[in-house]
């Protein structure tokens, strides 16, 4: 039997309700598929428009609802969600209950509409409605496209308690390229060529002694983690020295520039890392783009504390010089996690092409940073040097350059560290290439600035 993956997905955390064994029959019907919260009752409210914003135009859905006499019934459509105002045609459709050890499942019957997509509440067939005007309920009435019984359905008891929506996916087929896609080296040699490299880098333009590197992502996408990652890796082994991990709201508040030790108490190597708070969807909360365009420029100081609902204000001395190309951002990278890139919400994407929009137009240096990786492909999970002969990977690659409006060359794939205790040879690879990418963009940047400027400096 198909085992349940059901993951937290939104900018609050969200803890399913579904049991781990119906998880498993539900994923069993539906064949081979990973289920994503998209929407819970309880955190975003029984309306019919919070319903819409968070399921809206998902793809396939899951319904699942709680009532008090203890039954977890509901139903799952193959079609979107659109508020369309018309009439939907899905033979894929079906009902479900479950109560103590039994379980029942209802198919559309032959001939009739699977629901009606219009702006209410979720309904199916026109007989079954759920979260009815706004309310914690469901509602029957007569009808024909399902054969109902309501009282083994839910025992009679329209009261609910919970309503979850579940966004339904296949899981990615695990089929592998003829030949890698890219060219990686896994080998202790690469490993330490990379470090050197690092290590010896001197930035093209001799007044700026570190490249400043800002990252910039959702919350929980990964930025704090590759950070301290990179400085594991030079430390020799993991460390956790930025605050990390899958709040459902930012850790980090404030803005932090991280150098980076050539050992514990080696000299500084010539980059330094700059971590910003989390974006998020909504305004008002997570980082302020007026703020990005301030740090771009070299003018927010390190531990500046974030205020979503006010930008920096730089004060009126340091206003009226302008930063020095030493102080200014040099390369700039998205991190976005590869689990989330078909679920993004358009208004956080359009944030994200918003603050490409303001890079661009200050010829700053941009990558894509794609983690969790071996969470998005289970060949990858299985073995980290899969990463190149992924075809689920490409694919996930190829739709974040299209997202983001930035050439497929530059979205670099990796694993942060997270649950290891020690260094592992295929990470760091990874983790060194997506640095040295960096340094080398960096480079164009300031390659770009001395032609501008005829400066040979």
């Amino acid at each position: 039997m198909q085992k349940a993956k059901v993951r937290k997905i939104s900018t609050e955390t969200l803890t399913s309700n579904l049991p781990e064994e119906r998880g498993e029959q539900l994923c069993a019907i539906l064949d081979n598929v990973e289920l994503t919260l998209l929407y819970k009752a309880s955190v975003h409210g029984y309306k019919a428009s919070a319903f819409h914003k968070r399921c809206d135009r998902q793809g396939p859905t899951l319904l699942v609802a709680y009532n008090n006499s203890g039954y977890i019934f509901g139903g799952y459509t193959s079609v979107d969600y659109a508020r369309s105002g018309r009439e939907i045609t899905d033979e894929e459709a079906f009902l479900f209950s479950f109560k103590s050890g039994t379980s029942s499942y209802i198919k559309i019957n032959s001939g009739y509409n699977a629901r009606y997509d219009d702006a209410n509440g979720p309904n199916f067939g026109q007989q079954l409605y759920f979260c009815h005007n706004n309310q914690p309920v469901v509602y029957h009435q007569g009808g024909h496209a399902f054969s109902i019984n309501t009282s083994s359905m839910y025992g009679n008891d329209t009261q609910l308690n919970e309503c979850e929506v579940y966004k339904v996916e296949q899981e990615p087929e695990v089929s592998v390229e003829e030949k890698p896609w890219r060219n990686v080296l896994w080998t202790p040699e690469r490993r330490a060529e990379l470090i050197g490299l690092i290590q010896n880098h001197k930035p093209l333009m001799t007044s700026v002694s570190q490249v400043r590197i800002l990252m910039i992502g959702p919350v929980g996408a990964g930025k704090s983690s590759f950070f301290n990652s990179i400085n594991s890796i030079f430390t020799g082994h993991v460390t956790t020295k930025a605050m990390s991990g899958s709040a459902g709201t930012s850790l980090t508040v404030q803005f932090r520039t991280y150098p980076v030790n050539d050992g514990r108490e080696g000299k500084l190597l010539p980059f330094v890392l700059c971590d910003t708070m989390g974006l998020e969807e909504q305004s008002g909360a997570g980082l302020d783009i007026e703020d990005i365009s301030s740090i771009l420029q070299g003018h927010v100081p390190d531990h500046y504390k974030f205020n979503p609902m006010a930008p920096f204000q730089p004060d009126e001395q340091k206003a009226s010089r302008p930063a020095s190309l030493q102080e200014k951002i040099h390369c700039v990278v998205y991190v976005i996690d590869a689990t989330k890139i078909s679920i993004m919400p358009d208004k956080l994407q359009e944030k994200l092409a918003s603050i490409h929009r303001k890079v661009n137009s200050l010829g700053i240096a941009q990558i894509v940073l794609m983690t969790k990786v071996d969470e998005a492909c289970p060949l990858v999970e299985e073995n980290l040097q899969s990463l190149y002969v992924s075809s689920y990977i490409k694919s996930k690659v190829q739709e974040v350059s299209s997202r983001l409006g930035v050439p497929v060359s530059c979205v670099l794939p990796v694993k942060n560290y997270s649950q290891e205790l020690e260094l592992e040879l295929n990470c760091d690879v990874l983790l060194l290439t997506a640095l040295q990418q960096m340094l080398r963009f960096a480079d164009d940047y300031f390659d770009d600035i001395r032609s501008v400027e005829g400066n040979p400096k």
